[in-house]
């Protein structure tokens, strides 16, 4: 888990990505990649996802390929045997993240209350993802709640883009952000690749602009 989470504050940035078509997954990852990113969380919102996931850990063995949005134990075991190298759901399941520490998937689930919060701290999770950051009080709320709370980092996701990134990765609370400006669905399906990468980039600027 460590490494991961290790991995994930170096990038700063996590691409949130929803794909419709398996066969967008590798030009899309050479995209990220081209841009600066060797990393990706694949949204289990489309039944695209498991594919995806193997086709891009096929195509690049070192991207960090994080699965998103898994609601059950089959997507995480489904996610994990594509070649994820983490779990990340929008809430806190306590079921879920039994079984993924069960089995050994590193898991950041979604938070956005102080009780849910505890309930992470209660099972020995320090690094969670606060979902949705702008719609529950962006970095004020970030801040308030990270008060009581000082071994916990976070990863907001939901409503960050490249206006309002350098806000979040101010705060000391923040590991890593998750958007998906730079790769919107619109240009995925479009195969505007070459946007994608020149977004990315610039989504790699600010993220070493913010941490100067």
């Amino acid at each position: 888990m460590e490494k991961i989470i290790s991995r994930m504050t170096q990038l700063g940035v996590i691409p949130v990505i929803k794909l419709d078509r398996a066969e967008d997954a590798v030009p899309l990852a050479g995209a990220l990649k081209a841009g600066g990113l060797c990393c990706a969380e694949i949204t289990f919102r489309t039944d695209a996802a498991e594919d995806a996931l193997k086709r891009i850990s096929n195509a690049y063995p070192d991207f960090l390929l994080i699965a998103g949005t898994v609601l059950t134990q089959d997507q995480a075991e489904r996610a994990w045997a594509a070649g994820a190298q983490a779990i990340v759901s929008p809430g806190f399941n306590p079921a879920i993240v039994s079984y993924c520490l069960s089995r050994g998937f590193p898991v950041i689930p979604g938070v956005c209350t102080p009780s849910e919060i505890e309930s992470g701290l209660s099972m020995g999770l320090k690094y969670l993802k606060f979902f949705p950051a702008e719609a529950a009080g962006g970095v004020k709320m970030i801040k308030a709640v990270s008060a009581p709370y000082g071994g916990v980092k976070f990863m907001p996701t939901g409503g960050i883009n490249a206006g309002n990134i350098k806000e979040y990765l101010a705060c000391s609370s923040v590991f890593a952000c998750g958007g998906s400006w730079m790769a919107s669905g619109e240009l995925i399906r479009e195969k505007r690749f070459d946007e994608i990468t020149a977004l990315t980039a610039q989504a790699v600027e600010t993220v070493k602009e913010a941490r100067k």
